[in-house]
C-alpha cells in the first residue's frame, strides 16, 4: 500500500482510508473487528470516523462507533492515522451540535474518551454551520492544535466557497487551516470536479472522498425492481436509508450502472475495483475512503490500488458518467 502526503503537510497517509460509519448497527463489534483487521492486514493505515456514527442509529447510539474502534486500536495506537469529525447533535439540547467553540470543546474530550487515546491525527467538521461565525469556528481548532489534542484540521461537506473563505480567514488571523476536505465523489456524483477540486489542487489542500462505489450501488449487486436489502445503506430505516435512496436509487443511475458493469466485464475487473481504480486515478484525489460491512467487501476496492486504467478506459468511463458532473458547461 502506498503513502502519500496529505495536501501540503509532510503527514504521509495510505493511498486507501477506512470507512467505519457502519460499525455498530450495520456491523456489530465482531464484524467491524474483522472489517479493521482485514484492512490493516491490506495495508490501511488510515482509518476515518465520526462522533454521529453509526449512520442511521439515533441519539443513544452516537459515539458508539468510535468507542469498537478505540477498543480495537488498543496497544496499536501509534500505527495508524486516525480521523474523526464532530458538528452533528450529540444531545437534545441545541449548544450539544455545530461549529460553535462550546460543542468543539467538548466533542474533542468526548471522542478521545471514545477512542482511548489523548491525541486525534485530523480532526474535522463534518459539516457547515451556517449559525456559526467562521473564524470562531477556526480559533477553536487553532486551539486544540496549539493544546496537541489535534495534529491536523479539516472539513466534510463543505462547498467551495466555504472551504476558501475557512482558508482564507485561517491564513488571515494566523490559524491553522484546514489541511483536507471530505466530499462525497464517485462515478455517479462528480459535481466536486467543477469547483473544489480544482481549487483544492490550487491551495494545496488533500482531498479524501467517501463514497467512491457510491454506497454499494457500483458493487452491481442491486435490483431496481426491487425494495432495498435489509442491511445495506439503501435499506436502513430511518432518515439514513432515504438519503442513500435519495442519491443513488434512480432508473437513470441504475442504467449507468448496467453500462458500468459491462465495461468492467470487457476489462476483466469486478465493477468496485473499477469505480475505485477511476477514483484514484482523478487528479487531486489523496485517499478515497473505502467502507464494508463485511470484510471481505474490502477485497474487490483493495484490489484498486494495484490497478491501473489505460488511458482510452478512462475516457470511456468518463464519456459514461459525464452526465453527473450536472451544470458543467465545458462538455
Amino acid at each position: 500500500m502506498d503513502h502519500v502526503r496529505l495536501g501540503a503537510t509532510g503527514l504521509k497517509v495510505s493511498r486507501l482510508c477506512l470507512g467505519t460509519m457502519t460499525f455498530g448497527l450495520q456491523s456489530d463489534e465482531a464484524a467491524s473487528i474483522a472489517i479493521m483487521d482485514r484492512a490493516a492486514e491490506g495495508g490501511i493505515t488510515f482509518i476515518d470516523t465520526a462522533d454521529a456514527y453509526p449512520l442511521g442509529g439515533e441519539l443513544e447510539t452516537r459515539g458508539r462507533t468510535e468507542e469498537i474502534i478505540g477498543r480495537w486500536l488498543k496497544g496499536k495506537r501509534d500505527d495508524f492515522i486516525l480521523a474523526t469529525k464532530c458538528v452533528i447533535p450529540m444531545g437534545a439540547r441545541p449548544f450539544q451540535s455545530g461549529a460553535n467553540r462550546r460543542h468543539i470543546m467538548n466533542a474533542v474530550e468526548a471522542s478521545l474518551r471514545r477512542l482511548g487515546t489523548d491525541y486525534i491525527d485530523l480532526y474535522q467538521m463534518h459539516q457547515y454551520d451556517p449559525a456559526t461565525p467562521v473564524d470562531e469556528t477556526m480559533e477553536a481548532l487553532n486551539a486544540l492544535v496549539f493544546q496537541g489534542k489535534v495534529r491536523y484540521v479539516g472539513c466534510s461537506n463543505y462547498l467551495a466557497y466555504q472551504v476558501a473563505r475557512a482558508v482564507g480567514r485561517a491564513e488571515t488571523l494566523n490559524l491553522a487551516r484546514f489541511v483536507s476536505v471530505q466530499p462525497r465523489y464517485n462515478l455517479l456524483f462528480r459535481e466536486i470536479e467543477r469547483e473544489l477540486i480544482p481549487y483544492c489542487l490550487e491551495a494545496g489542500i488533500g482531498v479524501v472522498p467517501y463514497n467512491p462505489i457510491a454506497g454499494g450501488m457500483l458493487s452491481g449487486k442491486h435490483d431496481r425492481s426491487k425494495e432495498p436489502p435489509k442491511g445495506t445503506r439503501f435499506g436502513i430505516e430511518g432518515f439514513a436509508g432515504a438519503m442513500y435512496r435519495g442519491r443513488y436509487w434512480q432508473d437513470q443511475v441504475f442504467d449507468t450502472v448496467d453500462q458500468l458493469a459491462a465495461v468492467a466485464k470487457e476489462a476483466g475487473l469486478e465493477l468496485p475495483t473499477l469505480a475505485l481504480a477511476w477514483t484514484l486515478a482523478q487528479p487531486g484525489i489523496t485517499s478515497p475512503i473505502v467502507g464494508a460491512s463485511r470484510a471481505e467487501q474490502l477485497d474487490a476496492t483493495l484490489k484498486a490500488v494495484d490497478t491501473t486504467l489505460d488511458a482510452d478506459l478512462l475516457k470511456r468511463l468518463d464519456e459514461l458518467t459525464r452526465e453527473f458532473r450536472r451544470g458543467d458547461t465545458l462538455r
